[in-house]
């Protein structure tokens, strides 16, 4: 179920003329039972709410005085959200005849043409309030409380996201309220204006229109509904102009934020790290929960995020689920410090827990798998999870589209590609999926490719960078654990070596003790920036490298492992080598000097 909360307005919304019809009381007793939380948010004071409506036991929580009360019904606890009102305003309103004129525990309530002397006083006293409207209600409130305030406290008390409310109300105050939900619904006898900016109006009016809610809820359509203002931006068509806006020209691409299956692919160096950091950040931006699973340590310094796992020590299962109890923490599963071999079997347990929590709390809201061919390799006949939406959405990282699991690629709707030759990727998945290879125009110029699986073409895109760029894979490159095909060889002339580098460290502590005819070997070839370039990404430090392999091998060694350590961080504690162990890694048909 995509929403586990339905937070719904009263006057007008719920009830007609005070009064909860036995068919609106019918379906939110369904929902109860469903396990749909309820929250009732109001502009009533509370005391007046609990006089006139029976059943305030049927909402776990009510958000009153338009956000600034807090009431648990079944504990019978009030909390003031914001402080009362001073008593000299009371006084200069009563005194300049405003009327009627009602107290709460914060909000002062009166009816309109009086909110011209109300006014007047905040004006006149220099105080910080503000002046909301409910159709002819007018309500004086401490500035920045309102509806929406105020259900964000109760989320934050259910330890729920508002990506997973669904809210719906009537009137001038409910803009708020509705735009804080992940769908805002409005009853069919709601104003106008809040029609107009409403995610689904509602075809009956009042309590019958809450019903007619949570008959979606209970059947399942709401999930299916796409909310469009939730999408998550990727980047502008690479044949828009620049003047194009999004409504007219439809410049801008954004991705569903629910139910989603992608794929990022694309060779070593070619942009997935900054496709999957962009569109993760603004992920992050917009209170999604998101999950990483990080097989070598890519993500370990990203903000805002928290990391669990290091090279010293692995996560546990538990430990990762704990955390993400609250939603507000979206974290990295970092992997580095954990054997290659025993990623997979750590992902085949933490995978369908995850998709547990999301049943259970409606949280993560995406789960990331980078290095995806590692974790759920091709020989693996079934996954956990038969849709992307059973964790959300599903965003998987590989370069090698055609080794990942076909379970796993029947989740995937959408193909990024990345690098210069994106249709490599494209190929590999269709071919991998029985489907149809996608047309690419050739005149494209822009940064990836996306592909909805299925259809003929594939449009080129102009990526919209993270705004903040990362030093994304230096610590994995410095000292982790890099995959096969990302590792350097030492080979030697003759082929009659087998050492694998399997991060810059051991490539410096190799490098070291090396012959000479297989250190020159490799100088000789370019074989030691076609690495760096190709493998790590780094343009910069393979341009410097490609100078030093030009220039012979008087003191190339040296030179080049100044140049490494000049940007990379290397361990203080050499690290450990078996070659034993290089032996059995050591791809049969591996070329020379870069794993192929």
């Amino acid at each position: 179920m995509r929403y586990h909360v339905l937070a719904c307005d009263f006057d007008g919304t719920l009830v007609r003329r005070g009064i909860l019809a036995d068919d609106t009381l019918t379906a939110l007793e369904r929902l109860s039972r469903a396990g749909v939380r309820l929250v009732l948010v109001t502009g009533r004071e509370l005391d007046d709410l609990l006089g006139v409506f029976e059943h305030p036991r049927l909402f776990d929580l009510i958000v009153a005085e338009n956000g600034a009360v807090l009431y648990d019904p079944g504990r019978r606890i009030r909390e003031s959200l914001a402080e009362p009102p001073p008593p000299e305003l009371l006084e200069r309103l009563r005194a300049e005849g405003v009327s009627p004129l009602t107290t709460g525990q914060v909000i002062v309530a009166t009816r309109e043409p009086q909110d011209q002397k109300a006014l007047a006083v905040i004006r006149d006293l220099g105080l910080e309030l503000q002046v909301i409207y409910n159709k002819g209600a007018v309500m004086v409130l401490p500035a920045g409380v309102n509806k929406a305030s105020g259900l964000a406290v109760a989320l934050d008390r259910m330890k729920v996201s508002p990506h997973n409310v669904v809210a719906v109300g009537d009137a001038e105050n409910d803009h708020a309220f509705l735009a804080a939900a992940e769908c805002g619904a409005v009853v069919a006898n709601g104003l106008p204006a809040l029609k107009d900016r409403a995610d689904l109006r509602l075809t009956k009016e009042d309590g019958a229109g809450v019903a007619e809610l949570a008959e979606m809820l209970l059947s399942g359509e709401l999930d299916t509904l796409d909310v469009a203002r939730g999408h998550v931006l990727l980047g502008h068509r690479d044949n828009a102009t620049e003047d194009e806006g999004a409504d007219e020209g439809g410049r801008e691409v954004r991705l569903p934020s629910y139910g989603t299956g992608v794929m990022v692919a694309g060779p070593s160096g070619s942009g997935k790290s900054t496709t999957t950091t962009a569109l993760l950040e603004r992920l992050i931006e917009t209170g999604h929960q998101c999950v990483v699973i990080d097989p070598e340590g890519d993500y370990s310094e990203f903000p805002g995020i928290t990391v669990l796992g290091d090279a010293d020590r692995v996560p546990g299962v538990d430990e990762v689920l704990r955390l993400l109890e609250e939603p507000r923490h979206s974290v990295v599963v970092n992997l580095i410090g954990m054997q290659l071999r025993h990623r997979p079997a750590f992902f085949t347990e933490v995978f369908p827990r995850l998709a547990g929590l999301r049943t259970r709390l409606g949280h993560p809201h995406w789960v990331v798998v980078d290095e995806a061919h590692h974790l759920m390799p091709a020989e693996l006949p079934e996954i956990a999870v038969k849709s992307a939406a059973d964790v959300g959405s599903l965003l998987m990282v590989t370069v090698h589209p055609e080794a990942v699991s076909p379970a796993a690629l029947r989740l995937v709707d959408t193909v990024i590609a990345v690098g210069k030759e994106p249709s490599a990727a494209l190929e590999a998945f269709a071919r991998a999926r029985n489907l149809d290879e996608p047309s690419v125009a050739e005149s494209g110029t822009g940064d990836l490719v996306m592909w909805t699986a299925g259809r003929d073409q594939a449009e080129s895109l102009r990526l919209v960078p993270a705004r903040a760029e990362r030093t994304r894979h230096r610590r994995k490159y410095a000292a982790g654990t890099m995959s096969e095909d990302e590792s350097f060889y030492f080979t030697g002339p003759e082929r009659r070596l087998r050492l694998r580098a399997r991060n810059l460290h051991t490539f410096v502590e190799l490098a070291e003790g090396v012959d000479d005819d297989t250190w020159s070997h490799h100088l000789g070839a370019g074989d030691y920036s076609r690495w760096i370039r190709e493998s790590l990404g780094d343009a910069g430090l393979a341009g410097d490298v490609a100078e030093v392999e030009e220039a012979g091998p008087d003191d190339s060694r040296q030179r080049i492992t100044s140049l490494i350590e000049e940007r990379y961080t290397l361990p203080a504690e050499p690290a450990s080598y078996d070659p034993g162990h290089d032996e059995e890694d050591w791809p049969e048909q591996e070329r020379p000097g870069t794993g192929g």
